[in-house]
């Protein structure tokens, strides 16, 4: 026999993305993987139709009144959150890589914390905190003998500006975090190269570190920006009228589902600008290493009133963002321990549990068997649809439920009515009326978490080790359960903890998807505190910061391990 060529040979031994040699049953992992990324895209494609095919056509009304007001709200959120988080991350992110100060040490991880936290939980602490009847105007009030409101002036607490302020607040981790890791990872040389060429440490800043961090910092600006845009429960409190809201008010309000698909369709048009915004400016701005090992930063030591103002700018974002909400809702939960013991608060932690529990569990599952089955197989199909299954992270909750409310309904109705033909027994809403529509949304939401921690997790393996597990004998599942599932434990449990995580804090696919008087811990701590009742709200509230938080933690600690 002829010796077959040794690229050939390499070639079918990799040829399934690391895997390892393809066999006859590699089309049906291809097969499963094309069937869940279709199922991941199919409530955006749903939302497209049911717009373009709406009983009754709306648009020109909308256009003609709310519509214009909705934009403005939503670009002014988004741009103002995305300029102030870029700068408190970006400013933050820089002290800590390039200086030494009091509690540098502790405020790298500190800053974080804010991520644990959900949005709407700093909204409801701030107004509380600086509301008339909050600690600030009293202590004013008290201070000067100010009899009532009329005898001084303060700044409205609930109007666009403060939402600015709260969304910033939460979501400028993004931006730290990102900007950080790149700082990081340049090249001490650059700095002191610019140094003796006389720049300062404004001129370093501008000059060196801000253009090489300008890929990480417009990433994590557009990734707070999607999140603004998404955002319902800031708004909503604040009463600051956003295309989110839109779709509440133009579904739940005047029963127009198509009306609240076409701002569906709006809010994708305005994520896919910033996506593509973010793509370029990745794209039009490329660094690279060198291949030697790259020289440390070296930290300049800051000492006296300089050390501790650079202390204070990084406490800021940390005490505005996890300080503040903790201590208020700590304050609540304290001062009203019956709470605890309230009618409906552990039938909400039951809901949450088990929903996002199941959630996690199908999401991970599922994105380990597509990305499994399109790294197995050659064919170019899988390929082609993988990158589209990331779209439910870009989608506001509000448009995912539009989506998948309105095909699941008429589905839904039809199963009972041929249930009903077949059996004379009427099932009812099997789907829409159960837990079942939240489940699929969360899966569709946030899918791309846990695709891309299993991508990553089976590229660390060695390609190596399933093929002698084949070379053995063992089938494709086999080689899956036996020697990846093993190696990628951690893995695979970190994106399980961050899609559960994910799952307790949203809060808009919840409350348009849940059936009728069914709570979870997000819904309650919403419909608590717009009834001005933190006190109730209170425990909820401390258990939804309790599991985001330790989402927080584990990333702290992957970061840590990461460095040494």
């Amino acid at each position: 026999m002829t010796p077959a060529p040794m690229g050939t040979a390499r070639r079918r031994s990799a040829g399934a993305g690391g895997i390892g040699l393809r066999h006859a049953g590699s089309g049906l992992w291809s097969a499963g993987a094309v069937v869940i990324a279709l199922l991941i895209v199919a409530p955006i494609v749903a939302v497209i139709w049911v717009a373009l095919n709406p009983t009754e056509n709306i648009w020109p009304h909308l256009m003609a009144t709310t519509l214009p007001r909705y934009m403005t709200n939503t670009a002014v959120l988004a741009g103002g959150v995305g300029v102030l988080a870029a700068a408190v991350g970006a400013g933050a992110a820089w002290l800590i890589s390039m200086y030494r100060f009091p509690g540098a040490g502790w405020l790298e991880w500190l800053l974080l914390l804010p991520m644990a936290i959900p949005a709407y939980v700093g909204a409801y602490a701030l107004v509380d905190f600086l509301d008339y009847s909050g600690p600030v105007q009293t202590a004013l009030r008290e201070a000067f003998g100010w009899a009532s409101a009329r005898d001084y002036w303060f700044p409205q607490v609930r109007s666009r500006t403060a939402a600015v302020v709260v969304l910033a607040s939460a979501f400028y981790p993004y931006v730290y975090l990102l900007t950080r890791s790149a700082f990081r990872e340049q090249s001490g040389g650059s700095y002191e190269v610019a140094r003796a060429l006389g720049a300062g440490p404004v001129g370093l800043f501008w000059r060196v570190g801000l253009p090489l961090a300008r890929p990480a910092i417009v990433a994590g600006a557009a990734i707070a920006m999607m999140e603004t845009v998404a955002d319902f429960g800031v708004v909503d409190y604040f009463g600051v009228q956003t295309l989110t809201t839109g779709i509440f008010t133009t579904w739940l309000e005047a029963g127009n589902a198509g009306g609240a698909a076409q701002i569906a369709v709006v809010i994708l048009g305005v994520i896919f600008v910033l996506f593509a915004l973010e793509k370029t400016s990745r794209r039009n701005s490329r660094y690279y290493q060198s291949a030697r090992q790259p020289r440390p930063i070296l930290r300049t030591q800051l000492t006296g009133a300089a050390g501790w103002f650079a202390t204070t700018l990084c406490a800021i974002p940390f005490l505005m963002g996890f300080v503040l909400p903790v201590a208020v809702i700590c304050t609540y939960a304290l001062a009203n321990p019956e709470a605890w013991f309230g009618p409906g608060l552990a039938r909400a932690l039951f809901h949450t549990l088990s929903v996002g529990g199941i959630a996690a569990v199908v999401t991970v599952a599922a994105a380990l068997f597509m990305v499994y089955g399109v790294r197995m197989t050659g064919r170019r199909l899988p390929r082609v649809v993988l990158p589209f299954t990331t779209l439910g992270y870009a989608a506001p909750g509000a448009v995912l439920a539009v989506g998948i409310l309105i095909p699941l309904a008429a589905l839904d109705h039809r199963l009972a009515d041929a249930i009903w033909a077949l059996t004379g027994y009427d099932p009812g809403l099997m789907l829409t009326g159960t837990a079942t529509a939240i489940v699929l949304a969360y899966v569709v939401r946030f899918f791309a978490l846990a695709q891309g921690a299993a991508d990553s997790a089976f590229g660390r393996v060695s390609p190596s080790l399933p093929m002698a597990a084949r070379s053995l004998g063992r089938t494709a599942g086999g080689a899956l359960r036996e020697v990846y599932l093993p190696l990628m434990r951690g893995s695979v449990g970190s994106a399980l903890l961050l899609v559960f995580v994910e799952c307790v804090k949203e809060l808009p696919t919840t409350m348009l998807l849940r059936p009728f008087n069914y709570d979870t811990l997000a819904t309650r701590v919403h419909e608590k505190a717009s009834l001005e009742n933190l006190g109730d709200a209170a425990p909820a509230a401390l258990l939804v910061m309790a599991v985001g938080l330790l989402a927080t933690l584990v990333l702290a600690r992957a970061n840590l391990e990461k460095r040494r």
